[in-house]
């Protein structure tokens, strides 16, 4: 492929942008927009707080608790009536009473049922001990024996030893709790720390970010002036490569036929020299065909001819008719007069004259260079106003001035921080010693429960008699009933904590935790008019002033989990309008009005000169049309000779086979080779000869066919693309001229647009609000209300199972404890027991036997 003068400027002047601007839009096509610039990354603080927690295998008693809590109160959040509160200042409670019944039914059963726990247990207590003094319920020390007596107490010790485990279990559960919440609030300093250490990082790092982004103006104006430098390649070849479209076309047809003209020549000096070629040629061959036809005739007169091989001879001589030449070239006229019309035509180098074409149409990068040189100076001297405004516009407030307040106030926050953890300690402390003491309540009853079932079991004989019972059983026994009497002392106190808690927590994790993890707080806290009848929303009617303003605690909290920019999550534009201050026509309408002026002339440049277009008109006078090309083809269509040489030497050969051996033989196989020897050295040369003339008279056919057409089309074409040079190039010049200028000012609105996504995205990114957010969550109900509910439900489950435990251990106290009398009878058989009636004690009981006093005591 020919390489075009057009192409390789192109090329060089690709290579030079690319080399000396490469962040700019010449790697790109010239009709491209600005290509994106890299003002690199707004620098960040990395935030400490890991705003998660994971309880651990507590998480387990937390769902427990939670399940509970479920079946307790399955409703679904009361969105609707929480607002309905909120707006009435809680006065809707009197008229939406029964709603809020209905949702807190689970809560006031349950309360009721602890409170009738608090006041039943103790009063029951004090009846039953009552009761017991006047040796009734149980008190009387008399065992009335039965036959299912060992099933009896092997049922009890079962059932008081299963309900013991569950209120172990119960109690491990409250104990794991306690101790939950006192380590999770070892991390609270090391939370609250972090999150406020974040905060100092926001305050510190936002100058900085700021200050880039103000030094990246920078780049916009480098880029700026480098296209401004090279002004001639991006907007001249732009210019160029439009206005090429019809130019380089019209100029590459003229530089064709240029070549044609020179391969017009050649082929007509080939015509001229192949056909004198085979002129002489062609009589030549038939001078040597003719003697060797007249040799082969002098042979055949012998005497052999005239014997019986006559025939033979007749049918050599029949053939010789046949070597003769085919083509005659003598009579094909000369193309010498069209040979001189082109070299005539040739002595004006059209080539030349094209090239010079090219090289001044090539030369518009340089003429718009040459011609733009004070708009873009004067271009260069908006930059560094434009630099100066954006300065101007980053001190009109008093940044600095408020994150200096803003880093006292955290300070000073930190500090008052700092002073309560003591306190904190010291109530967590007095709360875990309560929590104990409560725990040691139950462990107290755990501890005679057990002790009383293992000194039972183990000091248990049921060979003795009730009143011969070992003191290991009778001691089982009397622990037992300690453990009843312990149990009623301290089950109520037990039941009235776990019921405030129990109220307390239920509600906090039912309205206010749950309904956090499922955002339907979030949509409460955004309901409209809710804290002001007057204000849409109060987060901006508290800042703003502006309630009818789109900030919503959700929309606040969502952008800063994705940690947004404060810009952005809390509408500061209301505050600090940036895309005001930062308007692009601002910036650019003086850009505008500098390119307004931009005028490009370009009627100098000169596609074909006068010379040029007369030489094209020249050469379709050279009567290259009036050349008889169909004698030439008629005359190259026939073979040199009639018949094929060798052919016809091998059948001369094959007819002197058949001859007698002897002179006559030998001289016919001597003539064939001869013929041989003429085709290899005339009739090949000369079919070469015919190849090379049979090209040529086609190429030139084909040329002469074409000048008529093709040269006046070439002429049209410069002409217009001429035309379009010199008159109509402004459209182009405009319309390339309003791309170049939207590229230079694509750079500023880069820019621009990078600093507004900057600042709402990347400057002074608002996570560690949200993890103020998150850590509150995680302190109030991760930390405290979820250990303090499963506290509640453990201790709850431990005094509600105390109940049983009272009653099952007064039952099995009897199996294990000394009688002060037993049943007596003297004949079992004759006076069976379930034949006596309950009242009958004189019958039952006919004598007592007193405790022994000897030492199996």
């Amino acid at each position: 492929m020919m390489c075009t003068p057009a192409m390789a400027l192109l090329l060089l002047l690709g290579c030079s942008c690319s080399c000396s601007c490469s962040g700019s839009a010449l790697g790109a096509s010239p009709s491209s927009a600005a290509a994106p610039l890299d003002f690199g990354s707004v620098p960040g603080g990395v935030y400490e707080t890991v705003a998660y927690y994971e309880p651990g295998p507590i998480g387990l008693l937390f769902n427990m608790m939670r399940a509970f809590l479920h079946v307790v109160q399955p409703n679904p959040f009361p969105q609707d009536l929480v607002i309905q509160v909120a707006k009435d200042k809680f006065g809707a409670i009197k008229s939406e009473y029964q709603k809020v019944i209905y949702y807190e039914l689970g809560f006031v059963v349950c309360a009721v049922l602890g409170i009738l726990f608090i006041v039943l247990v103790p009063l029951v207590g004090l009846l039953f001990c009552m009761c017991r003094c006047c040796d009734n319920c149980g008190g009387e020390m008399h065992q009335r024996q039965r036959k299912n007596a060992d099933c009896q107490r092997g049922l009890l010790t079962t059932l008081l030893l299963t309900t013991t485990f569950i209120i172990t279990a119960g109690v491990l559960c409250a104990y794991a709790a306690n101790q939950n919440l006192s380590s999770q609030l070892k991390t609270v300093r090391k939370l609250v720390n972090s999150n406020l250490r974040d905060l100092y990082t926001v305050a510190n790092n936002t100058p900085e970010q700021i200050d880039h982004l103000i030094s990246q103006y920078g780049t916009a104006k480098n880029q700026v002036l480098c296209d401004l430098d090279n002004i001639g390649q991006l907007l001249g070849g732009r210019i160029h490569e439009e206005l090429g479209k019809v130019v380089l076309p019209a100029l590459d047809e003229a530089q064709n036929m240029a070549g044609v003209m020179q391969d017009t020549k050649e082929a007509l000096e080939n015509v001229t020299v192949t056909l004198r070629v085979l002129q002489e040629g062609t009589a030549q061959l038939q001078s040597n065909l003719s003697k060797v036809r007249v040799d082969i005739m002098n042979t055949l007169d012998d005497q052999v001819c005239n014997q019986s091989f006559s025939q033979i001879c007749v049918d050599i001589l029949s053939s010789l008719s046949q070597l003769e030449i085919s083509a005659n070239y003598s009579a094909l006229p000369g193309v010498s007069e069209q040979l001189a019309k082109v070299n005539d035509v040739l002595k004006t180098n059209l080539s030349q004259i094209v090239h010079k074409g090219f090289l001044a149409f090539n030369d518009t990068p340089t003429m718009v260079t040459n011609q733009t040189r004070n708009i873009a100076e004067g271009v260069r001297g908006l930059l560094d106003g434009i630099g100066n405004n954006i300065t101007r516009f980053s001190k009109l407030f008093p940044l600095q001035t408020t994150l200096n307040n803003v880093t006292i106030f955290i300070s000073h926050t930190h500090s008052q921080i700092e002073d309560l953890y003591p306190e904190i300690d010291k109530m967590d402390f007095y709360r875990w010693i309560g929590c104990i003491t409560l725990c040691c309540m139950v462990a107290l009853i755990l501890a005679f429960n057990f002790l009383g079932l293992l000194c039972g079991i183990l000091g248990f004989d049921r060979h003795a008699s009730p009143t011969t019972r070992g003191w290991v059983s009778n001691t089982g026994g009397n622990l037992l009933m300690a453990g009843v009497g312990f149990s009623f002392m301290f089950s109520w106190v037990l039941m009235g904590v776990v019921t405030v808690t129990f109220v307390v927590g239920g509600n906090v994790e039912k309205l206010v935790c749950e309904p956090f993890h499922s955002r339907e707080l979030f949509k409460v806290l955004d309901t409209p008019n809710l804290v002001n009848p007057s204000w849409k929303h109060f987060i901006p009617g508290y800042l703003y002033n502006d309630p009818e303003m789109d900030l919503t605690v959700e929309n606040i909290y969502s952008k800063c989990k994705e940690n947004r920019g404060i810009y952005s999550a809390f509408h500061l534009d209301k505050v600090l309008n940036i895309s005001a201050l930062l308007n692009i026509s601002l910036y650019t309408k003086d850009v505008s009005k500098k390119f307004d002026g931009l005028k490009v002339d370009l009627k100098t440049i000169v596609l074909l000169n006068a010379e040029g277009k007369q030489n094209l008109i020249n050469f379709t006078e050279t009567s290259i049309k009036d050349i008889d090309f169909a004698a030439y083809i008629e005359e190259l269509n026939k073979g040199v000779t009639r018949v094929n040489l060798l052919s016809f030497a091998s059948e001369l050969d094959a007819d002197a086979d058949r001859l007698p051996k002897g002179s006559v033989q030998n001289s016919i196989k001597g003539h064939a080779n001869t013929l041989r020897q003429i085709y290899t050295k005339q009739v090949i040369p000369l079919q070469q000869s015919m190849n090379i003339l049979n090209q040529s008279i086609r190429f030139l056919e084909r040329t002469a066919s074409d000048l008529s057409n093709k040269i006046p089309e070439i002429l049209r074409a410069v002409e217009a693309a001429q035309n379009l040079i010199s008159h109509n190039a402004s459209f182009t010049v405009n319309q390339e001229s309003e791309k170049y200028k939207q590229t230079i000012i694509g750079y500023f609105k880069q820019y621009i647009d990078w600093i507004k996504t900057s600042l709402m995205m990347e400057v002074a990114t608002c996570k560690p609000v949200s993890n103020i957010v998150d850590t509150a969550e995680i302190l109030v109900c991760g930390f405290f209300f979820d250990s303090m509910n499963t506290f509640w439900f453990g201790l709850g489950c431990s005094a509600l199972f105390l109940l049983p435990s009272i009653i099952l251990s007064v039952r099995l106290a009897k199996f294990y404890r000394r009688m002060d009398t037993e049943d007596v009878y003297d004949d079992i058989d004759t006076i069976p027991m379930k034949t006596l009636p309950a009242y009958d004690t004189m019958t039952r009981f006919p004598r007592a036997s007193a405790p022994p006093r000897h030492g199996d005591w």
